[in-house]
């Protein structure tokens, strides 16, 4: 990865160019512009994540302390919070303006994660977790960890090969997987998807292959045992990549420590660290 300091210029130019260049474009706001730019808000915030640094607090305090030549007028840490919320959609923009040009594999991949809100012992009736829509945080399992947690999930589309993530959305906590892989599977149709077992349905997969997607599923435990190693490892070897994609997202790039209050919140923290992960995965940054 580049020094602090040139990441700060790489990530200001990519951010700048495509402001710039109405590939993300940022509604206009009544009144003066403000002293610190949209592309500096969201450079701070974009190498903040990359960095997978948990703390936008400490971070600010970084920055103005050691970059100030950089960004000479930064805002308070409440004002510098709400501006990127208030920008969280250019994360987005901007990383699909990165994917543009990068062609997708022909396999791919999709799963869930859950992102928890707030342990499950303080839930105490309604909250302030309701975010577009019908969305809102609820319970659900996380067999991953083997535990009930509170909040929502990550759904996730990506390359087998690339690893990149292709398109994501945050559902409910208890969802049915197959609803969600036809969200993140609408205006798609890639050659073939792996998945766990999650999303076994013969009519679902039949309709897959009705729009030209071949769906293969991860064996079980009694079917491991009957084939040959020589098939068990590549098959999980494979299956895993989405699981190590997963992991670089909620652990090496913190989106489980979001630290978020609100829905828009956690967007925006997801945005963010998904368009980090995408510049890293492209060697971008």
């Amino acid at each position: 990865m580049l020094p602090l300091g040139d990441l700060f210029v790489h990530v200001y130019v990519l951010v700048d160019d495509a402001l710039r260049g109405g590939a993300v474009p940022v509604p206009r706001r009544a009144g003066p512009p403000p002293a610190c730019s949209d592309g500096e808000v969201l450079t701070i915030a974009l190498v903040r994540h990359v960095l997978g640094r948990p703390s936008e607090r400490a971070f600010l305090a970084e920055v103005r302390r050691e970059w100030a030549t950089y960004f000479p007028r930064l805002p308070a840490q409440s004002e510098f919070n709400r501006r990127v919320r208030w920008l969280w959609g250019a994360f987005e923009l901007l990383r699909q303006a990165v994917l543009r040009d990068v062609p997708e594999d022909p396999w791919q991949q999709i799963d869930t994660t859950a992102l928890p809100v707030k342990h499950p012992s303080r839930v105490r009736g309604p909250d302030a977790w309701d975010g577009p829509g019908d969305l809102r945080a609820g319970f659900g399992f996380d067999a991953a960890h083997g535990e009930w947690f509170y909040g929502f999930r990550l759904g996730l589309r990506t390359d087998l090969s690339r690893r990149v993530v292709r398109r994501w959305g945050l559902v409910p906590a208890a969802v049915d997987e197959r609803a969600v892989a036809d969200a993140l599977l609408d205006g798609a149709a890639p050659a073939g998807l792996l998945l766990d077992r999650g999303f076994l349905g013969r009519v679902w997969a039949a309709a897959q292959r009705r729009r030209g997607t071949r769906v293969l599923t991860t064996p079980g435990r009694a079917e491991r045992r009957t084939l040959p190693l020589a098939v068990r490892r590549p098959v999980a070897r494979l299956r895993n990549r989405i699981e190590t994609t997963t992991g670089e997202l909620t652990e090496r790039l913190g989106l489980t420590r979001h630290g978020a209050k609100t829905v828009w919140g956690l967007l925006t923290r997801a945005a963010a660290t998904l368009l980090a992960h995408t510049l890293l995965r492209l060697a971008r940054v």
